[in-house]
Parts: structure tokens; sequence; C-alpha cells
């Protein structure tokens, strides 16, 4: 089965083709820059490479989630309209599960910066989810981590956490990893494909002009 995955949930935006889990090719690029001007160039610039045509895949696998709203809304829609223009499979994969390295012994914590001292978290055992990826406090997060007594890795978006992590769990492992398109690809292959119509980013949380708009309609509705 050949494979087009990609992940743009976060400033990064990776891209990988594979044959099952051999990978083909990969290219990474980590500047800011707007996903939807690269990805498409980028995608073409490796099938090119390969000497292969958009006709030649078989499955799209993209990262749902969580992350940047706009890089998830541009990448769903980008592989739902391949996905239905090459009349192939879709799969979504979690952002945060392709985040987490294969053979880390414990708990492995995959975070991504969601802004104001929050994170979209996973919390993963031997790539088993040991409960739901959520958007948490970074604080909430590290409650809940230091009340599992085990072995911790902090994967992802760690830098901007480091000092707080240290403060409050001195014996944790932090590992920062960027997003991995060949790791999406590999995870999205073993998954069953997905409806194209009702495929959907999957945000965890509302987006800042929704929030606002629920939080002031509250609040009106609670003035009379």
């Amino acid at each position: 089965m050949k494979i087009a995955a990609f992940d743009t949930s976060s400033k990064a935006l990776t891209l990988a083709i594979l044959e099952d889990e051999t990978l083909l090719a990969q290219m990474t690029l980590n500047i800011k820059k707007n996903h939807s001007i690269t990805l498409m160039p980028a995608i073409d610039f490796l099938m090119n490479s390969l000497d292969m045509k958009p006709t030649d895949l078989d499955r799209i696998v993209v990262a749902q989630g969580p992350g940047s709203y706009t890089g998830l809304r541009m990448a769903v829609a980008t592989a739902k309209t391949l996905a239905h223009t090459l009349k192939i499979e879709l799969v979504g994969v979690s952002s945060l599960l392709a985040l987490v390295p294969e053979q880390v012994e414990g708990l492995v914590i995959p975070v991504m910066d969601a802004r104001r001292n929050n994170v979209y978290a996973g919390f993963y055992q031997s790539g088993q989810a040991m409960r739901p990826e959520a958007h948490l406090p970074l604080a909430e997060v590290l409650d809940i981590v230091s009340a599992a007594n085990q072995p911790v890795t902090f994967v992802g978006e760690t830098a901007v956490f480091a000092e707080q992590i240290e403060a409050v769990l001195p014996q944790a492992t932090l590992q920062p990893t960027l997003p991995d398109a060949a790791a999406v690809g590999r995870i999205g292959l073993v998954l069953p494909a997905q409806s194209i119509h009702d495929f959907v980013p999957n945000y965890l949380k509302r987006v800042e002009a929704e929030e606002n708009w629920l939080k002031n309609h509250k609040e009106s509705s609670d003035s009379y």
C-alpha cells in the first residue's frame, strides 16, 4: 500500500511517502511558514522525486489533531480533497500519538503548546492511551503525572515548559521531538479507512472566537 502522510498541526510541516511500513521519502520544514502555501508543492516535490503519480497512491494519512486550528483545518481540507479526487482511502491519526517514540519505558506524555500555559496532552504507556487526550493547564498535567509515581518522559514541545516540569518532576526525562510524518503514516497504515464526508479535525477545544461568543452569550442570558 502506497501512502502519503502529513502533519501540519504545529509550526513544523512534515510529509512522507511510504510503501507499507517502508519510508520512501520524507521532508520536514521547521520554519514559521504558511503551511497552505508549502504543503502541496512539498507533496509534488516528493512524488516527482520518486517518479510517482498521484494515482499511484492508495491512502492519505493525516494528523487529525489536536494542534493549531488553522493548520488542522488546512490539513484536513487538503487530505479530504486528495482522497476524494483520487478515490482513495483517508485515515486520521492523533497528532499527539505520533509524537510518542517507540520503546520508551514508563509513562510518556506528548505535549503541544496550546498557549497561556495550557497544553494539548496525551498519556501513553507501551503505545496505549492511559487516559483521554485533553486540553489542560500544564499544572493539572503535572499533578496527574505526579500521582502516577512511575518513570515519566515528556516529548513534543517540551522546551517552553522545561523549567516548570523540572521544578515539579525533577526525575522526569524531557525529550523534545518534532512531528514525524513517517510515524503518522505507519500508525495510519493499520487503522480502518474513515468516511471522507464525515471527516473533521479533532481540535480538543473550541477556538477563541467561539469561546468568547459563548461567554458573552451566557453573560447576556444571566443578566435577565
